[in-house]
């Protein structure tokens, strides 16, 4: 076999399809390894340049297989799919990417260190913490206009509404909907209290990371 230049990985959970070739873009690899091989595998061979979609994981693997001496490139999916030449499937799509990533006019995806991964997932839970919060008091707000109780828009109008005008409404209410509604405004509370706690972690990340700081110290960027 000649040597490798370049290898394409297309990533799963558990099983990965990689494609090779040497520097004249002949195909000299096409092979199937578990998770559990992976780095066993690129630790054994010389390093080359890999190309993967970025993507679930790939963050990750780059991480993992640039410690080895490889160069990885990742690259947003919709820029591989138009080098997709046959029907979609696993080697299809790892022979599409081992062509996308020698391509001089691709756009890569810088690789996240850990610490840049971590603050991002952690962006992207209070990111969801939000989103529920909003469908919940949705969800309050269509329940009391079934009875005829209208609560003014806006989450800060909605949790005055709450402190000064629910206790006029309250008593006239079924039994089972006042405990209804305590259950969702327990569910609330305690989201609003996770939001809180999540942007607590992401203002302390935030302080501690070398690119954070030099964002916050370009003016009209808030602190």
């Amino acid at each position: 076999m000649g040597h490798l230049a370049v290898i394409g990985i297309d990533l799963a959970k558990n099983v990965f399809q990689l494609h090779g070739v040497d520097k004249q873009g002949r195909c000299i690899l096409k092979k199937m390894l578990r998770r559990s091989q992976m780095l066993k595998f690129f630790a054994q061979t010389e390093p080359c340049l890999i190309g993967m979609e970025a993507c679930g994981s790939a963050h990750y693997w780059a991480r993992e297989l640039s410690s080895l001496g490889h160069e990885v490139r990742l690259m947003p999916p919709q820029y591989v799919k138009p080098y997709v030449k046959t029907n979609k499937n696993d080697e299809a799509d790892a022979e599409a990417i081992s062509e996308a990533v020698t391509r001089p006019n691709m756009r890569f995806v810088s690789v996240k260190s850990v610490e840049q991964q971590t603050l991002l997932l952690i962006h992207r839970e209070r990111d969801g913490l939000v989103k529920e919060r909003t469908a919940l008091i949705s969800r309050i707000r269509a329940t009391l206009s079934e009875f005829g109780i209208v609560i003014p828009a806006g989450r800060r109008r909605f949790k005055n509404w709450f402190l000064t005008e629910y206790g006029k409404f309250e008593d006239k209410l079924p039994q089972l909907l006042q405990q209804h509604i305590a259950f969702m405004l327990n569910r609330l509370h305690q989201k609003e209290s996770d939001i809180e706690q999540l942007e607590v972690e992401i203002d302390q990340q935030s302080k501690r990371n070398a690119e954070c700081k030099r964002l916050l110290e370009v003016p009209g960027i808030p602190a």
